[in-house]
């Protein structure tokens, strides 16, 4: 297996405490891509895939209608993407993903969370470099095996498929996302969920205290409502 099968398997996830943070981290994202690419879905690539990510989540269909009607309304606050890297105890790497209307407030609750467990926030760039910018998808298993699904996807940039949980998962640079998944479109395969990734090109092991440290930070960061990911290079094996 490569190094997204192994980043799966060593990553701590957590799953948003409640199905209303998930509803509103969804709206966000389907906020942006309205924004970005419009609201005709049949036009906008980005904006299919999170109507397919909030189906997967049970998100009702209102939330969804609800969150593309507030991105059209020139009256609503407007959302950004912005992405701080930081360092955490024992030189841990993190890249926080944010969606906000008030960086101001959001650059100080990070700053906060970081300073809370003594790491620090870096500058923009030092620590983007160690992590490797993918996409992936995740298919319902039907007729395909993952042998025969490789070779019908060799000439769409794919890295890595593999299967996980009765599901098949492909790895790919993130560039090369709107080809797969119009490639994928194309062979009628049923695309259960997609998005982005920062894989680490190295994970690093740390003291338990420095561990215990990190995973706090990480829960902070994840409670936080300005949050849509966090991306780190800490070893939780055993």
């Amino acid at each position: 297996m490569g190094r997204a099968f192994e980043f799966r398997k060593h990553r701590k996830f957590k799953r948003w405490a409640s199905m209303s943070k998930t509803f509103t981290r969804i709206g966000k994202d389907i906020y942006m891509a309205v924004k970005d690419g419009g609201s005709d879905p049949k036009n906008n690539s980005r904006l299919r895939a999170l109507i397919q990510n909030a189906k997967s989540e049970n998100m009702p269909k209102e939330n969804i209608e609800r969150a593309i009607k507030k991105a059209i309304n020139k009256d609503t606050k407007d959302f950004k993407e912005v992405i701080y890297e930081g360092y955490a105890p024992g030189g841990v790497a993190l890249l926080i993903v944010t969606a906000t209307d008030n960086i101001n407030r959001t650059v100080g609750n990070i700053r906060s969370y970081f300073n809370k467990v003594g790491g620090s926030l870096a500058v923009s760039g030092s620590v983007e470099f160690q992590f490797q910018h993918s996409c992936h998808f995740t298919l319902q298993i039907k007729e395909h095996d993952v042998e025969e699904l490789e070779l019908e996807l060799i000439d769409l940039n794919v890295e890595e498929i593999f299967e996980e949980n009765d599901k098949i998962v492909i790895y790919a640079p993130f560039e090369h996302y709107g080809t797969i998944q119009e490639g994928l479109e194309l062979l009628d395969l049923d695309i259960q969920s997609s998005g982005f990734e920062r894989i680490p090109n190295n994970l690093k092991k740390v003291s338990k205290s420095d561990e215990t440290h990190v995973l706090k930070l990480i829960d902070m960061l994840d409670d936080d409502d300005d949050v849509q990911n966090v991306f780190h290079n800490l070893d939780v094996s055993d």
